[in-house]
């Protein structure tokens, strides 16, 4: 049987952190994250619990070479997220401020996705 407490998130040279917020440009950052992990150059990381100070979490982002947060919306909350936790962000983007207008929608569609992955490579 598994052990469903373990967090199977393990550290490479570079991680997303999506902020995965409540509206459809938070959505986005989630699926850019996943698109970009797919690709298999970056790896999606957990902001949750970077936020939660959860201490395996925070000890393997420490090893990243490179560190990426995706926001949705100009609140930042991944990057100030990681920024409380003492770490550098290398890559900032905003998905707003590509364009794409925030709603209390969550849906996304393809086209928004493929704007903020051309962007982040």
């Amino acid at each position: 049987m598994p052990n469903n407490d373990k967090c199977l998130c393990e550290p490479t040279e570079i991680l997303i952190f999506p902020c995965s917020g409540g509206s459809n440009v938070g959505q986005i950052t989630n699926a850019v994250a996943i698109e970009l992990t797919k690709h298999g150059k970056d790896k999606m990381y957990c902001l949750a619990g970077i936020g939660a100070h959860e201490n395996a979490l925070i000890e393997s982002t420490k090893t990243a070479k490179r560190i990426i947060a995706i926001d949705g919306c100009p609140v930042k909350c991944a990057r100030k997220t990681l920024e409380h936790a003492g770490f550098d962000v290398n890559t900032h983007i905003v998905v707003t401020e590509l364009g794409i207008t925030k709603s209390h929608e969550l849906d996304v569609n393809d086209e928004d996705i493929k704007v903020v992955v051309e962007h982040l490579e």
